[in-house]
């Protein structure tokens, strides 16, 4: 069974910089599209951005567009998300998930497989 961990959260300052990462171990992550999602205190879980098995495909929910980045390496069976200009609104625990598809709209229960969430916290 695949398993996922997540890493790279911690405490940031508002416009400053994470790069969180999703690392597989068991299987191999070649042939699952992954899913970052997050879910910030009392508020429902939502998707971030996802890319398909191949790199070829990369989706983003609106609200990161162009301060997001989701990339993979297969050969280290990993994919991060590099975070920039981060927000107050961005905030919460991250999840990466596995699943067979990278559609437009992320929807957790097409993901199969789920990391156990890294947090991410703002500074004062």
């Amino acid at each position: 069974q695949l398993q996922l961990v997540e890493s790279g959260g911690g405490l940031v300052q508002p416009g400053g910089s994470l790069r969180l990462s999703c690392a597989a171990s068991r299987l191999t992550l070649d042939y699952y599209a992954i899913g970052w999602f997050r879910q910030a205190p009392g508020k429902e879980r939502e998707g971030v951005s996802c890319i398909s098995s191949s790199g070829g495909s990369t989706n983003y929910a609106d609200s990161v567009k162009g301060r997001f980045t989701i990339s993979r390496d297969n050969a280290k069976n990993t994919v991060s998300l590099q975070m920039n200009s981060l927000k107050p609104e961005d905030i919460g625990v991250y999840y990466c998930a596995a699943g067979a598809y990278c559609l437009d709209d992320m929807r957790g229960y097409d993901y199969d497989y789920w990391g156990q969430g890294t947090q991410v916290t703002f500074s004062s």
